[in-house]
């Protein structure tokens, strides 16, 4: 339930962020008050990573589950090496080729973190954002900040300040607008205390990159594909249904998408039987198809080009929220081939569709 908390809104320039605004905000952490805040990838939802009780109100105010931990999040090196300890070699690897950036790594937690940020975990997530207003925010704390995505529990990460507000506003004290962010989902979760490093999450850094980084290949467990839920929460995003909207979804996968028309027909198909038992839908699709389901008179939310996974990326939490506002019974999406930027989206659609797939 909300805490009655008033909430600021506070417009940041995302490329020239003003430090005076940015200070206003880190007193706010440092009372132990919560920030949202813009990343690269979704916006945060920030608290003194070292006080307790700051760091439980975020469970509460999101009603996240107590044992899905949280990402802690640094603007230097030094802080990995007093979050962490035996810090492997592959994690100085990650650090110094991707970050800043949209890559969280997984290490041996020291005695400085508290259990409520790990879950009671040995492990803890670190990862150094990229984005202006999150490295100076962070910067001007002066202590690392854990921060989850800035939504309620379950629902579609936030990309923009307004996603924000609709499900955190009377809840937390601060809402930094920064505009759109950047990658649009969360960050790629690797676990470098075990060999091969294990990916816990896809994100907007392909695998297919960490193992040019790493100079090995990485283990792809069944839940980071999004085919199953990890037995505990190993990280965020591993076991909990996430980015679900209110509407149901079915998600249509195929062996191949390179056939545009006869996969078309087959989703076609699946929205008419559907359509038959008196039900609204919409039809969550690519945009080499969706001319396709309007010359048919299905209502089409168009996710991006099948050339440029990362338009599709950016666009996907914007546009489940979009198919909230429809109020609708069902939406019928597509998939799509499952390799680079491909795994992330299939990831983040198996769990918004709560597994409900069919395969064709």
């Amino acid at each position: 339930m909300p805490e009655g908390v008033k909430t600021r809104i506070l417009r940041v320039d995302s490329l020239r962020p003003d430090l005076d605004k940015l200070r206003e905000a880190a007193e706010v952490i440092g009372r132990g008050g919560l920030v949202a805040f813009p990343t690269e990838t979704v916006y945060g939802l920030g608290a003194d990573a070292g006080n307790r009780e700051a760091v439980m109100r975020i469970f509460r105010s999101k009603n996240r589950p107590a044992d899905n931990p949280l990402i802690v999040h640094i603007c230097e090196l030094e802080d990995l090496e007093s979050l962490a300890r035996e810090v492997p070699e592959e994690a100085y690897r990650v650090a110094e080729k991707l970050w800043p950036g949209p890559v969280t790594v997984i290490l041996w937690k020291s005695s400085e973190v508290i259990d409520e940020v790990t879950a009671g975990l040995p492990k803890v997530a670190i990862r150094m954002p990229s984005h202006p207003i999150a490295s100076n925010l962070i910067k001007l704390c002066g202590v690392p900040i854990a921060a989850p995505s800035a939504n309620l529990a379950g629902r579609p990460s936030p990309t923009t300040a307004e996603h924000v507000i609709r499900d955190l506003y009377g809840r937390i004290e601060l809402i930094i607008d920064g505009g759109e962010t950047l990658f649009g989902v969360e960050s790629t979760i690797i676990d470098v205390t075990v060999r091969p490093p294990r990916l816990l999450r896809p994100g907007p850094i392909p695998v297919e990159e960490l193992e040019r980084v790493l100079g090995f290949g990485i283990e792809i467990p069944a839940y980071a594909r999004g085919l199953a839920e990890a037995e505990a929460a190993l990280s965020p995003g591993t076991r909990y249904r996430h980015y679900a909207p209110k509407t149901p979804i079915k998600l249509v996968e195929a062996e191949r998408y390179d056939d545009y028309e006869a996969y078309a027909s087959t989703v076609s198909e699946i929205a008419e039987r559907e359509a038959s038992k008196g039900l609204r839908i919409a039809i969550l699709a690519s945009r080499e198809t969706s001319g396709y389901y309007s010359l048919r008179g299905f209502r089409v939310l168009v996710l991006g080009s099948r050339e440029n996974p990362y338009e599709v990326a950016k666009n996907l939490f914007r546009v489940l929220r979009e198919l909230d506002d429809l109020d609708l019974d069902l939406a019928i999406c597509e998939g799509f081939e499952e390799k680079g930027l491909g795994l992330t989206i299939m990831n983040r659609l198996r769990k918004a569709s709560g597994h409900n797939v069919i395969r064709v």
